[in-house]
C-alpha cells in the first residue's frame, strides 16, 4: 500500500541537502561533454543541470538482501521525486567472486521493485538513453588517472607482502610506518606499474598505493591501496587486464565520470568520505576531472532483527544447503523475498517506514511483515484451504437434502471489502475437511468450536451441531460427526435464528484441490543470530519450513505462480514462481494474519 504520487515526501537531512544543491545551483557548472581521450572526461551524457543523479552500485558477488532494497527505493525514489536520474552501475572490480548471475539476478530484482534506468535521450528525439553502467567500462580512464597520480608524485608501487603491509599501517593507536619502497622516483614507479600491467609481476608480487600520511588518524588515509595484480578473467572484460583497480579507488571516479551529484551510501563508508574527497578533488586538480565534482552523503543501514545480511553468511547458508539457494523464501534476499510472497509496494513502504537518518538501531522483523500485511489486506482475494484436514461427517445430509449425492450451492466473496470483484462459488457435500484443532472431544475453557453437543457455523454454510467422533485402534480421531441445524444457511432470512459462538472454515471433500502448502517462518530463533562470537548456525530455526498437504477451495485451480491470497484464518500466501503448477499447485505463507512469533 503505497502513498499517492502527490502526496506530502518525507522530509529528512538527504531532501534538505538536494534541496539545498537545487536553490543554490550547486551543480549548474557541471561539464556535460567528452570522451576517454580528452584531459577532462565526464563520461555519463548531457543532463539538465538544474536536475540531480543519484545511483544505486552493487558489486556483483552475490544476490541483493533487504538492505539493498532500502537503499534501491531511496535512490531511485529521490531521483524520481526530484526529476532526475539514478544510474544503475556495477562496482564489477574484484572478477574473482563477480558472475554474470549476479549482474542478471541484480538487475531483475531492482526491475521487480519498480524502478528503471532509462530516461529519454536527448539527442535522440522519441527514443530512451540507459543508464546502465560498469565500473569495468571505466578501466582505461582509472590506468591512465593512476599514472597521473605517480607522474605527480602521490603514487608509488609497493613490493612489500600483503602481511608486511598489513603490520606497517599501525592500529587506531600507534601510527603506521613508510615503506621502504615509498621513496622511489616517478621513472621507477612508472616502470614498475607498467611492469604490473604488462603481466611482468607474479599476482600479490606489488600493489600501487596512494602517498598520503601514513601517521594519519584516519586508517583509510595511511597510503590505501590503488590497484593489485589479480589474473583472472572479468565477466566484462575477459583476460584483457591483470591488474585491477580497488573498490575504494575506483568507486570516487566512477560517481564523477557518471556525474552524479549526490553519492548516498551507509554509515560504513562514513570514514572513507575523505579518500573520497582528496581523491576526486586531486584529479581535478590534475585536469583529469573537473569540478563540481559529486560529494558523499551516508545514512544508516537497515538493521532488522531475525536474520542475516553479510554475503558471506549469506553464501554460506546457500553453499552448505542450510537453504535452497539464493531464492530460498526464509533468506532475506529480494529474491527470497519475493519467493515468499513479499510485493514490491510492501518493501518500499518498509524502506518509508524505516526512515532516512545518521542514527543506527535495530527494526524488529515484525516490522517487515506488518508492511506486507498492509499491502496484501487491501487487495488479496479470500480463499478457504484446510491445512491439517480432518474429515467432518454431516451424518443428516441425506435426510434433509435428499441424497447423498447432493450438492448445496454455497458462495463468498472474493474480497468483504470489495464486492466489485464478485463471488467465489463452491458447494457443500456430505462430507468436508476442518482443520483438526477444531475438533476436541474434551474441550478446554474458552474453547468454542466443534464438540459433542456443541453448535458452530461452518463458514458461509449451515450451523451443525457436532455429535461425536470415530477413532482408529490407537484412539485417534478419524472423523467428527454433526448434525446440519435446518434453514441456517448464510445468506437466507434464517442464517441467524441460532446463535453460536465458534465458526469453522472447510473445503467440501469432493471437489477440493489437493495443494502442497510450505509453511515458512523466521531463519532463525534468535534476534541477533550472529551476536558476538556466536556462530549463526547454532541458532537456525527447525521450524522455518513445514511442509503440509492441504485441501484448497476450487477458485484456487487457476492460480498462476505469484498470485497472493489471504488463506482465510491462515494468513496470506503465494503460488511459488518456480514450482507451483497445474499438476503440482504449491503455495508458500508470506505471513500470518497477526504476529504470532511471540506465542
Amino acid at each position: 500500500m503505497t502513498a499517492p504520487a502527490d502526496a506530502p515526501k518525507p522530509s529528512n537531512f538527504l531532501r534538505h541537502v538536494i534541496e539545498r544543491d537545487l536553490a543554490e545551483g550547486t551543480y549548474a557548472q557541471r561539464h556535460f561533454g567528452g570522451t576517454p581521450g580528452d584531459g577532462a572526461h565526464q563520461s555519463a551524457g548531457p543532463l539538465d543541470p538544474a536536475k540531480i543523479r543519484t545511483r544505486f552500485p552493487p558489486e556483483p558477488n552475490g544476490y541483493l538482501h533487504i538492505g539493498h532494497a532500502k537503499s534501491i527505493c531511496l535512490n531511485f525514489g529521490l531521483a524520481r521525486d526530484y526529476g532526475g536520474i539514478c544510474h544503475l552501475r556495477f562496482d564489477d572490480t574484484n572478477p574473482e567472486k563477480e558472475e554474470q548471475e549476479y549482474v542478471d539476478a541484480i538487475v531483475e530484482a531492482v526491475q521487480w521493485l519498480g524502478f528503471d534506468w532509462e530516461t529519454p535521450d536527448p539527442d535522440r528525439p522519441g527514443e530512451m538513453r540507459s543508464h546502465l553502467y560498469f565500473a569495468s567500462d571505466y578501466f582505461d580512464f582509472m590506468y591512465r588517472a593512476a599514472e597521473a597520480l605517480i607522474e605527480a608524485g602521490l603514487a608509488y608501487v609497493d613490493e612489500q607482502s600483503a602481511d608486511e603491509i598489513r603490520a606497517t599501517r599501525g592500529d587506531f593507536g600507534h601510527a603506521g610506518t613508510n615503506s621502504p619502497y615509498r621513496d622511489r622516483t616517478t621513472a621507477e614507479n612508472l616502470a614498475r606499474f607498467r611492469d604490473m600491467r604488462d603481466g611482468k609481476l607474479p599476482d600479490g608480487a606489488a600493489v600501487l598505493r596512494a602517498k598520503l600520511d601514513m601517521a594519519s588518524p584516519n586508517i583509510n588515509l595511511r597510503d590505501p591501496t590503488l590497484y593489485r595484480i589479480k589474473r583472472a578473467v572479468h565477466h566484462n572484460t575477459g583476460d584483457v587486464w591483470c591488474i585491477y583497480p580497488m573498490y575504494a579507488y575506483a568507486h570516487p571516479i566512477e560517481d564523477a565520470l557518471e556525474n552524479i551529484t549526490h553519492s548516498i551510501c551507509t554509515l560504513e563508508f562514513e570514514d572513507q568520505r575523505p579518500w573520497y574527497d582528496w581523491l576526486l578533488d586531486t584529479l581535478c586538480d590534475l585536469g583529469l576531472l573537473v569540478q563540481p565534482r559529486p560529494h558523499q552523503y551516508e545514512f544508516a543501514r537497515l538493521n532488522l532483527t531475525y536474520i542475516v545480511t553479510s554475503k558471506r553468511k549469506l553464501r554460506q547458508l546457500v553453499d552448505e544447503g542450510h537453504v535452497q539457494g539464493w531464492d530460498d523464501p526464509r533468506l532475506p534476499t529480494i529474491a527470497g523475498l519475493r519467493r515468499r510472497g513479499y510485493t514490491p509496494e510492501s518493501l518500499q513502504l518498509l524502506a518509508e517506514r524505516s526512515g532516512v537518518s545518521k542514527a543506527g538501531g535495530w527494526l524488529d522483523y515484525s516490522t517487515l511483515e506488518i508492511a506486507l500485511r498492509d499491502d496484501l489486506d487491501p487487495k488479496a482475494p479470500r480463499a478457504s484451504v484446510v491445512l491439517d484436514p480432518l474429515r467432518l461427517k454431516l451424518v443428516d445430509f441425506t435426510e434433509v437434502f435428499g441424497s447423498d449425492a447432493h450438492r448445496e450451492p454455497c458462495h463468498a466473496p472474493v474480497h468483504p471489502a470489495k464486492p466489485e470483484l464478485g463471488q467465489r462459488d463452491f458447494v457443500l457435500g456430505n462430507e468436508v475437511w476442518i482443520e483438526r484443532d477444531d475438533f476436541m472431544e474434551t474441550p478446554a475453557k474458552g474453547f468454542f468450536r466443534l464438540f459433542p453437543g456443541n453448535k458452530v457455523r461452518l463458514k458461509y454454510g449451515y450451523v451443525v451441531e457436532c455429535t461425536g467422533c470415530e477413532k482408529d485402534a490407537q484412539g485417534v480421531v478419524t472423523a467428527v460427526l454433526a448434525k446440519l441445524v435446518p434453514d441456517t444457511k448464510s445468506g437466507t432470512p434464517g442464517a441467524d435464528k441460532v446463535k453460536v459462538k465458534g465458526v469453522v472454515t472447510w473445503v467440501d471433500v469432493a471437489t477440493a484441490w489437493p495443494i502442497e502448502v510450505r509453511l515458512y517462518d523466521r531463519l532463525f530463533t534468535e534476534a541477533q543470530p550472529d551476536a558476538g562470537d556466536r556462530d549463526f548456525l547454532s541458532v537456525l530455526n527447525p521450524r522455518s519450513k513445514q511442509v503440509a498437504s492441504a485441501y484448497a477451495e476450487p477458485s484456487l485451480a487457476s492460480a498462476q505462480p505469484e498470485a497472493r491470497y489471504q488463506f482465510e484464518r491462515h494468513g496470506y500466501f503465494v503460488a511459488d514462481r518456480v514450482d507451483h503448477g497445474v499438476q503440482r499447485p504449491v503455495f508458500n505463507r508470506a505471513v500470518t494474519l497477526k504476529d504470532s512469533w511471540g506465542k
